[in-house]
Order: structure tokens, then sequence, then C-alpha cells
């Protein structure tokens, strides 16, 4: 029976060891993306993946631009739609999230997820698109990670660099040239108001551009654009 105990002691001590060792490889590598800018993410090597399934030669939309090359429009566009509070909180709108808690009880399966932007690109930079509880307690990991190491402009960089916007379209820059044929610099409000609005679903909206509940998630957006406070 000790010798039992033993090898049960050995084992939790090793899944700790574990545990620390790749929280601080996570930790590694948000550092070196303060400085940095990343190449890729998890969720653009998810989407490469499942594209190269149907398609061996299959290749991501995705170009990096500075963050002053990118429409101030859509800076504007996305805070008012993802993440109202960015400047102000620390990585987490406990306001948002017990909104989003009574939005899904009531109905009763999940419809929001009160994530920040921050919470976004821990997610998009290092998981996958699956839910579970364990995947939200590492985000929220990450989530401290970054907000600790990053400015709130690096944060709102790498975002706006790294996010899907489409069937294997990343970023502001890859985005714009996909729905607009034009760069990010140069997005007009309802432009960048409309890219916001497609963030939630990207693939879908992708291949569904003009209902009518996008149109009105677009105007919606452009009418909060004016308070949205950016870095």
């Amino acid at each position: 029976m000790k010798h039992l105990f033993r090898l049960a002691g050995r084992a939790v001590v090793l899944l700790l060891a574990l545990l620390l060792a790749y929280q601080a490889w996570l930790f590694a590598h948000v550092l070196w993306w303060n400085f940095f800018d990343p190449s890729s993410s998890a969720f653009m090597d998810e989407r490469l993946q499942l594209l190269r399934e149907k398609d061996p030669q299959a290749r991501l939309r995705h170009e990096w631009v500075a963050y002053e090359k990118i429409s101030p429009s859509l800076k504007r566009a996305l805070v008012a739609a993802e993440d109202a509070n960015f400047l102000e909180h620390e990585g987490f709108d406990w306001d948002a999230i017990e909104r989003a808690y009574a939005k899904n009880l009531k109905k009763g399966r999940f419809v929001a997820g009160g994530s920040t932007i921050s919470q976004q690109l821990a997610k998009n930079l290092f998981l996958s698109g699956r839910r579970s509880v364990a995947r939200k307690l590492q985000e929220a990991a990450i989530t401290v990670m970054i907000e600790t190491v990053m400015s709130k402009k690096r944060i709102f960089e790498i975002y706006l660099n790294v996010i899907e916007w489409g069937d294997g379209v990343f970023g502001a820059e890859a985005a714009s040239r996909h729905y607009f044929k034009k760069s990010a610099r140069q997005l007009g409000r309802w432009e960048a108001a409309r890219l916001a609005a497609m963030v939630p679903n990207p693939r879908y909206y992708d291949r569904h551009r003009n209902t009518r509940y996008l149109e009105r998630k677009t105007r919606l957006i452009v009418s909060r654009m004016p308070a949205a406070v950016v870095p």
C-alpha cells in the first residue's frame, strides 16, 4: 500500500512539473511576442490543417501590418463591437461575463461569451476553438500573462493581425483585401463596421455576406463607434 501511495505521489509531482513547464513555455512565447510579431497562431495552424485535408496546396491569406497602417475606423469598430471597456479592464470584463451568463441561462444554451479582446487573443494564439472547462481555465491564465507583459496597444496590434475573418483569411490586411479590394489603412467607417460585425462567425459570413442580421449589426456598430476609445 505504501508503495502505491509513493507511486501516486510521484505521478502527481510529475504532472505538476509538466503543467508548470507548459505554463513557462506559454509565458516565454508571450514575452517573445511582446517584441517580435507572431508569424502564425494555433487557430491558423488548425485551420490550415483542415484546408489541406481537402487541398494539399491550400494556403492561408495573411499579411502582417503595423498598428499605424490599420484604419482607425477598424480599431474603433472592433472595440465598439467586441470589448467596449478594453482600455479599462485588466483582461476580464466581469460585467460582460455576468450579462453573458444571464443570457445563456435564459436561452438554455451557449449564445454569448463575454470574452474580452485579450481573452480572444489568448485563445487565438495558443488554443483551439473547442469549449471545455480546462480550456477556459488555460485561456484565463494566458490572458493574465498577456495583460501583465504587453501594453494595450501591443495586445490590440497582435489581435488585429491574427484573428480569423473568413475561410482561410486572417488579420486585418488580408480581410480588407478579401472583402473590399483595398488595404486595411484605407477602410472607411461602414467597411470597418462590417468587418467587425463578422468577427463572431467569420467563415459563415464569408459565405453569407448580405444577411439582414449582418446589416443590422453593422449599423449598430457604426452608431457606437464615436464613443469607442482605442490605444
